[in-house]
């Protein structure tokens, strides 16, 4: 992922201007570090299938960076976490004010769509892949789910609609990371769909995993704010840490199973972050 993060750092937003820090907000979070997972998913998938359109594929990639981050910033504003801490990093708010982070967050939502619409790739599939983040970033999708989250924060919610919560906060736009890039090779709509499925679970897992991290991490280690979650509708609150644990490793054990399904190239290419990720509350 070396030539993912290069690329990153020689492609920051730029937009030179007189206000005083509006071009910096744009690229804080992005240089902060996290997991980049979502590029990762994308990118060994083209790594291993079409190796000549790695390059092709790093906008897309950096795109889906761009969008994750601007839903990071928002999701960390006073109006909704109020958190002090993300990627180890004073939040934007703290940093600067509610308003820039705001507008950072929009710029990097509209930014990624423009990166996309840039890349050297066919038109056919930019409007694919354009049309894949817009549905599980959107109101359909992510959005969606934080809308859920924001609003029921006080009111308990079943199991089952925690699952949809975070099925749409969450997994769907790591989801939809593995759909573009099958996008990209053009591997056919089964395998694509099945890949889909596959990420949904696996955001879940994610989501799972960050409730227990909340309940036993500390900020230091975690490097975010923790102990953030006490009236949230998190799993360690509906279910208890040790039931919760248990549901990560019923789910973690099955998308092993469907990962040992896939073929070969597949499997190289989610193995790094299967082994890395799979069982990280462990």
């Amino acid at each position: 992922m070396q030539r993912f993060e290069t690329y990153l750092t020689e492609n920051l937003p730029q937009v030179p201007s007189f206000h005083p820090v509006y071009e910096a907000a744009l690229g804080d979070m992005l240089v902060a570090g996290g997991k980049r997972f979502r590029p990762m998913l994308l990118l060994n998938i083209v790594d291993v299938y079409e190796p000549m359109l790695y390059n092709s594929a790093l906008p897309v990639a950096l795109a889906l960076e761009m969008f994750h981050t601007y839903s990071l910033i928002h999701d960390d504003l006073p109006a909704m976490d109020n958190a002090d801490l993300r990627r180890g990093h004073q939040t934007l708010h703290k940093r600067y004010d509610e308003v820039t982070a705001i507008l950072a967050g929009d710029a990097l939502n509209s930014d990624a769509f423009y990166l996309i619409a840039k890349a050297p790739l066919r038109a056919d599939v930019k409007i694919k892949l354009v049309e894949l983040l817009a549905r599980d970033g959107g109101s359909r999708g992510m959005v969606l789910g934080q809308a859920i989250d924001c609003y029921f924060e006080n009111t308990p919610l079943t199991i089952d609609q925690v699952k949809e919560l975070h099925k749409n906060k969450t997994a769907k736009l790591i989801a939809v990371s593995l759909q573009m890039g099958a996008v990209i090779v053009g591997l056919d709509t089964i395998v694509q769909q099945a890949l889909y499925d596959f990420g949904i679970d696996l955001g879940l897992l994610f989501q799972i995993q960050d409730d227990i991290i909340d309940e036993t991490q500390s900020e230091e280690e975690a490097g975010k704010t923790t102990g953030n979650d006490g009236d949230k509708n998190s799993f360690v609150n509906l279910l208890g840490l040790d039931a919760t644990v248990a549901e990560a490793d019923t789910l973690a054990k099955d998308l092993q199973r469907r990962f040992e399904d896939f073929d070969e190239k597949l499997q190289t290419a989610l193995a790094p972050l299967m082994d890395k990720y799979l069982y990280r509350h462990q």
